[in-house]
């Protein structure tokens, strides 16, 4: 009993009011997430679109996401993160009742594009708060309960909306929406402006740019992050798009690839918590690294799979890998942030999941068509591997410029070096590899 206290104040312990209002909120909202696990399924049995045109409105959510991420985030550092942040989840609720009436394909298309503009314009602007009131010693535990809330909303809603639908589809939009305010209503009520006084220096600590989009675009370090985040990104989105064909070319229903997938969430809610230990005191890179080639493995296993047990063998591989990614993913993101601009950061950081989004299916599908499904995995393999040698050759000159860039206010104590007081409540938002999951 000792034991299990301790790891649960080690977990949890220390951590700043704020952020567990932000966890509580985040978890009530991915509750309530029914909308896009079943937007496929409402748009061409309900709405009797075609293939096509379920397409076409779920593509038009992805590029609204896209322009969201990158207002959201700069709103974030010239508004301030409370005002934007109340701002996108109003739109949003209002959005989703629009989108549950809309009847006309245009309307329907006109309302996923706004309604991905204000829901993904959440996202870097919680990733940019909950950066400013954890410290940089807690925020890999900090990340590790924010991606466990968010898989655990995931896994409940995947259940809850199935038995939604089957009263009514309009149930499912209005069910999101009403947890979308109540996370707008704790937002209001006990989170307070979290942005600190802007400063001037820049990424690399001479003169500040002229302009925050140059200075991004002139930092190689980050866009070289960026960069290796979009390639596993590519890979990992493959597990909803091109994974249920290969499943259902095995001959396996649609259930069944529901419960395959279901392991994802189940291992993560089980397991995510205990990956600080895990990772304590070892190289970020050397984590990204092998987190790379795990998920190139599982996903690699996949070209071989032809029966429920062994598709599900590989989702539980490739989920071991996004679970040593997104904690180190996420502490690593905010190092290379530089305060004043970390809400735009968080933003091209979050676009690059956009676009692996709007690129994985299309990219997955010419693969599978024109050189077999065979040859579409064994690429995922190989992307792992080269995404995993590319962490362990930057690793190096990242750790210095998150180094040079840490507050000199803040102690520069490893990030796994915990000695938290006692709990104090729960928070959440981000940025992990549940893209899709991390949607209103």
């Amino acid at each position: 009993m000792r034991t299990v206290r301790g790891w649960f104040r080690d977990t949890t312990g220390g951590l700043p009011r704020t952020f567990w209002y932000l966890w509580a909120g985040t978890l009530i909202n991915r509750l309530g997430s029914f909308v896009l696990i079943f937007l496929a399924i409402y748009l061409t049995q309900a709405r009797d679109f075609s293939a096509a045109q379920a397409g076409l409105v779920i593509g038009l959510w992805g590029v609204g996401g896209a322009v969201g991420t990158t207002v959201g985030g700069t709103l974030a550092d010239r508004w301030g993160r409370r005002p934007t942040l109340l701002t996108a989840h109003l739109g949003a609720a209002t959005m989703m009742l629009a989108l549950g009436f809309a009847r006309p394909l245009w309307t329907v298309a006109v309302g996923a594009l706004l309604l991905g503009m204000f829901a993904e314009a959440a996202r870097p602007t919680f990733g940019a708060m909950m950066v400013d009131v954890v410290p940089e010693r807690d925020r890999l535990r900090a990340f590790s309960l924010n991606y466990w809330a968010i898989n655990l909303g995931f896994a409940c809603a995947a259940v809850l909306a199935g038995l939604a639908a089957e009263a009514s589809y309009l149930l499912l939009f209005v069910v999101d929406a009403a947890t979308t305010l109540v996370t707008a209503l704790i937002i209001f009520v006990r989170v307070g402006e979290t942005r600190g006084a802007p400063t001037v220096t820049a990424p690399t600590g001479g003169p500040a740019p002229l302009g925050a989009l140059r200075t991004i675009a002139s930092d190689r370090i980050f866009l070289g992050f960026v960069t290796l985040n979009l390639f596993g990104a590519l890979v990992f989105l493959q597990h909803i798009s091109m994974l249920p064909i290969a499943m259902g070319d095995a001959g396996l229903s649609p259930a069944t690839y529901g419960s395959v997938i279901a392991l994802n969430g189940v291992l993560i809610v089980a397991g995510q918590l205990f990956v600080p230990r895990l990772i304590r005191g070892r190289s970020r890179s050397h984590v990204l690294a092998l987190a790379s080639v795990v998920m190139g493995v599982g996903f690699g296993l996949t070209a071989f799979a032809d029966a429920a047990w062994f598709f599900g063998l590989t989702v539980l591989i490739w989920t071991l890998g996004e679970m040593l990614n997104s904690p180190s993913n996420a502490t690593l993101i905010a190092e290379l942030s530089p305060a004043e601009l970390r809400g735009r950061y968080q933003g091209v950081f979050s676009l690059s999941w956009q676009v692996a989004g709007a690129v994985a299916p299309v990219l997955g599908g010419v693969v599978r068509e024109h050189a077999g499904n065979g040859t579409l995995w064994l690429g995922c393999a190989a992307i792992g591997a080269m995404t995993a040698l590319a962490h362990l050759l930057s690793g190096p000159a990242r750790e210095r410029r998150a180094t040079r860039l840490r507050r000199p206010a803040e102690p520069v104590a490893p990030v796994t070096a915990v000695t938290p007081p006692v709990p104090q409540a729960a928070e959440a938002a981000a940025t992990a590899p549940a893209a899709v999951r991390a949607s209103t």
